[in-house]
């Protein structure tokens, strides 16, 4: 398993502390995300996942706990557009330049508009997805806000 990843490198190149969890991947469930959290024995409110959407035909990119599921009414309204819905797989991963499953939001081949979940400040710790399926990493939520220049809203179904 590779020990970075172009996610990694934009970080390190950025001066942002992070660490590296790898894990075995496993394409067979249902949730990576909370598959991931069980993995590694973190609490899945502090795992979060990383959703390409659109936006009134924009690109955007949610990054939400893994525990819980995006409202596509309210990305779209903090975006203020009219209508949101996911990506296809395939334009996801054009797109990000990542595999689902390991899509990153950090140093996407095409970069859009960034949105965390505001229950990414609960947390001392964030684990996202590294760039690499079976490769997450560790980071301070301001530092990933910052650096990725992204809104905190609150996204999340209630």
């Amino acid at each position: 398993m590779a020990k970075g990843t172009r996610a990694t490198a934009a970080l390190d190149k950025a001066g942002i502390a992070h660490g590296l969890h790898a894990y075995d991947y496993s394409a067979d469930v249902d949730s990576k995300g909370l598959a991931a959290a069980q993995a590694l024995g973190i609490d899945p409110a502090r795992m979060f996942k990383t959703l390409m959407a659109w936006v009134d035909k924009q690109p955007v990119i949610a990054v939400i706990p893994s525990d819980r599921r995006l409202s596509l009414k309210k990305l779209a309204a903090c975006c203020g557009g009219k209508h949101a819905q996911m990506m296809d797989i395939p334009e996801a991963e054009r797109r990000s330049g990542y595999k689902v499953g390991g899509i990153s939001p950090f140093a996407q081949q095409r970069p859009a508009g960034v949105v965390f979940a505001q229950d990414a400040r609960l947390h001392e710790r964030l684990y996202i997805n590294a760039g690499q399926r079976g490769l997450l990493l560790d980071i301070a939520p301001d530092d990933a806000v910052r650096f990725l220049q992204a809104s905190l809203v609150e996204i999340c179904e209630d």
